[in-house]
């Protein structure tokens, strides 16, 4: 090595490197690291590893760098993060023979992984909040258009007659599942790595439970190497995200067809729209625009996780766990705003009902029907049904006639000329099987789209939502009676 190099940390690894990861722990981690320091004291003390004076002088120094503040806590030379110099703050406070005692019986390793998933808690828990709060926009939202006729579409074409309801009751069912991917996700981030050390544990008799109950985790990860192995917290937040922005994602490109003047279904708020420089007439659905670009920051976000976690060995990550936290909290981030927009925009979503609902039948929408009716009333087979009315669509089109033109007479006309068969339809039944409305009131099994079956779906997924307001609820006040457990642990050893 040239003797004029410099020592650690090179110029650029600190600047590159330590630095920026050293502003994201201070935003990040300090709180979750004061915290899991004054556990883990309480830990030590309660379990005869270190005395009651020895707590209270490490709790007493842990109190004054509190106090002191980040403004406090700067990099120095050969420090490499904020755990060394929090830890050389509380030797330099609580003096050697104290301060030096508070990494006894754990490592960074156990510590760090605990402290990104303490920081990555409330996170998960507010994206969560934001979520059943869209969810509740688009059940109010349903339940004022559980008559509003539409046409529904596949393969980007009109297939039958549907409500907005049934339309919203379908996205509902997806978010539905996304919630249960996040707290699937909370679940797993929940559990508490500190007792595993630097990978075997410790033969000092400490009380993991303990620790972990104090900290609001649930549960320990029993095995120790998984502890500092894991990465499925990680990669599990990064799943449940990306699977909600592909399913509001696709729910955009709907949106943005159904707000251009051609669609007319949906009329944007004004708060929500641009004009254009140069076209008075302009309209532009902006927020839908940036909703779409936000989602593929998502997307981009969450693939990041993945990628950065898939090539490492299953051993400690913890040196690179650097690398993750952009992404990983700013995907959190990220869902919180397209949340939040879309909420806003659902609940100032005005629909064009009348618009709708003359669009319902073209496009032979409700030929389906037809097709069902001459099995049920005549007897048809169903494939020779199908054959009769694709015959009589073909001849509309031909003639240039909309669905309302169409007669029962057409309908025999064309059977006997195209397939030899002798139809008996009244022209009631053949004008209710092209009715949306009739099509749309027929609908009526579990799931379908008649209103009142719909209105069904619609209450099931109103009591999963409660179910899972409920379960937010039980989160937040077992976090806050763990907090007050450790506060007066704290105060018990301080007094």
């Amino acid at each position: 090595m040239s003797s004029d190099m410099p020592g650690f940390p090179h110029p650029l690894y600190d600047k590159y490197v330590l630095q920026p990861f050293y502003a994201d722990a201070k935003a990040r981690l300090y709180a979750p690291m004061m915290a899991a320091n004054r556990a883990h004291v309480v830990m030590l003390a309660r379990c005869d590893i270190i005395t009651r004076d020895n707590a209270r002088a490490l709790l007493t120094a842990l109190r004054q760098v509190e106090a002191e503040g980040l403004a406090g806590l700067t990099l120095s030379g050969g420090e490499e993060d904020l755990f060394f110099a929090i830890e050389n703050k509380l030797i330099e406070s609580a003096g050697a023979a104290y301060g030096g005692n508070l990494q006894l019986a754990r490592s960074r390793n156990d510590l760090g992984y605990a402290l990104t998933r303490l920081a990555l808690r409330p996170l998960l828990l507010a994206v969560m909040e934001d979520l059943l709060r869209l969810r509740q926009s688009l059940l109010r939202f349903a339940r004022k258009h559980l008559k509003t006729l539409m046409p529904g579409y596949t393969h980007t074409q009109p297939a039958q007659p549907t409500t907005m309801a049934h339309y919203i009751a379908g996205l509902l069912a997806s978010l539905q599942r996304d919630a249960a991917r996040l707290r699937f996700a909370c679940a797993t981030n929940n559990q508490s790595p500190l007792g595993a050390a630097a990978l075997t544990g410790t033969a000092f008799p400490i009380d993991r439970h303990l620790s972990a109950r104090l900290l609001g985790f649930d549960e320990i990860q029993l095995s120790t190497y998984d502890s500092i192995s894991a990465s499925d917290n990680l990669t599990g937040v990064a799943g449940a995200l990306s699977t909600l922005g592909v399913n509001l994602s696709r729910f955009t490109r709907d949106m943005l067809f159904w707000a251009t003047q051609e669609s007319g279904a949906i009329r944007i708020h004004d708060s929500f729209i641009q004009i254009s420089s140069i076209m008075p007439q302009k309209r532009n659905p902006v927020v839908l625009e940036h909703l779409s670009a936000r989602i593929s920051r998502l997307l981009a976000q969450a693939q990041g996780i993945v990628l950065q976690c898939h090539n490492i060995p299953f051993g400690d990550t913890q040196d690179i766990e650097d690398e993750i936290f952009p992404p990983l909290f700013g995907s959190l981030e990220t869902a919180r705003e397209i949340i939040q927009l879309y909420a806003a925009v659902i609940d100032t979503l005005e629909v064009n009902a009348a618009r709708l609902r003359g669009r319902a039948a073209l496009g032979f929408t409700t030929v389906t029907e037809l097709a069902d009716t001459l099995t049920r009333d005549c007897g048809l087979p169903f494939r020779q049904a199908h054959s009769v009315v694709s015959a009589l669509v073909r001849f509309a089109q031909d003639e240039e006639l909309a669905p309302a033109e169409l007669t029962g007479g057409m309908l025999r006309r064309v059977a006997f000329d195209e397939l030899g068969l002798r139809i008996k339809l009244s022209e009631a039944a053949f004008q209710r099987a092209l009715d949306p409305q009739a099509f749309v009131d027929a609908r009526t099994l579990p799931g379908g789209a008649a209103p009142e079956a719909t209105a069904a779906v619609l209450s099931v997924q109103g009591a999963s939502l409660e179910e899972d307001w409920n379960w937010l609820e039980a989160m937040r006040e077992a976090l806050s009676a763990a907090e007050q457990e450790l506060n007066a642990a704290v105060a018990d050893l301080l007094d």
